[in-house]
């Protein structure tokens, strides 16, 4: 006599089929564990800054990307409740913006990447993500591609950016614009207006971890991935991984799409974060 499966059992059999986890269109939206996830389809863009943009650096010059597989990547940074609930104790204490909405920092790159391990086993344990998928930090090529979410302008927002749609510092900057409160310090995720895949954030509050180690040129082709390439060896002999998007304490041209900025992985910030997507493997 065959046995019925378990409600359990069947759930993580369904989502483990392939195709079933996938989005249908850019900006859809799902939830795994809590973490409010949004879909980015597979497709082609141009990656970094053309020559005229103000404030640009000799790092962002203009590659051709193309991403063969679509990606789920946060809606919001990772907050500190998400923290507290999946990785314990935060490592050093929030002294720039506390409360459980609030995006995390003072986290490394190391922390950051067990916290996506740590996420990935519970969803698998629980049935909520297929087994050929996983949580990790997005490649350079896959943030900027869902910060941009289809603009070519150097904001999501347009050629300029305001204090009133991103929270960093706009006193008084090439292309930036005074249009509300500058708190200071990091704000609930999700205070300002979020790009055309109702992605939060991707410009200021804090800057987010990404997987890719920094090289001075960006990296163009097809999913283009340099998590496992050392790139450019800093002064003191160690090398960086990137961050990207700006964050409260940074001025306008910091926190364009474009905008990239190597971080030693062990090191930690007040202003530094992260966002998660959750990738096929």
């Amino acid at each position: 006599m065959i046995k019925p499966l378990s409600a359990a059992l069947a759930l993580c059999l369904l989502y483990a089929q392939p195709g079933t986890f996938t989005g249908a269109k850019a900006g859809e939206e799902r939830s795994v564990d809590g973490v409010q996830l949004v879909w980015c389809p597979a497709g082609s863009f141009r990656m970094g800054s053309p020559p005229n943009e103000p404030g640009r650096r000799p790092d962002e010059e203009q590659v051709d990307v193309t991403l063969t597989k679509g990606f789920w990547i946060g809606k919001f940074e990772v907050t500190q409740a998400q923290w507290a609930r999946i990785s314990g104790p935060f490592i050093q204490a929030m002294d720039k913006g506390k409360g459980g909405d609030i995006p995390v920092y003072w986290v490394s790159y190391l922390e950051a990447e067990d916290f996506c391990r740590r996420l990935s086993a519970r969803a698998w344990a629980a049935g909520s993500l297929p087994l050929d998928w996983e949580f990790r930090l997005p490649t350079e090529a896959q943030w900027e591609y869902a910060c941009r979410a289809g603009s070519t302008t150097a904001t999501a927002y347009g050629g300029t950016m305001s204090t009133s749609q991103a929270n960093f510092d706009g006193r008084p900057n090439a292309g930036a614009r005074i249009g509300g409160k500058i708190p200071g310090e990091s704000v609930k995720a999700g205070s300002y207006p979020p790009n055309a895949w109702g992605l939060y954030d991707m410009h200021g509050n804090v800057w987010e971890w990404c997987r890719d180690w920094y090289h001075s040129m960006l990296p163009g082709g097809t999913d283009p991935d340099l998590s496992t390439v050392k790139g450019d060896m800093n002064r003191d002999g160690t090398y960086s991984r990137v961050r990207r998007g700006g964050a409260w304490i940074e001025s306008y041209e910091h926190n364009r799409s474009a905008r990239r900025l190597r971080y030693e992985p062990e090191r930690r910030s007040d202003h530094i974060g992260f966002r998660i997507a959750a990738v096929p493997k």
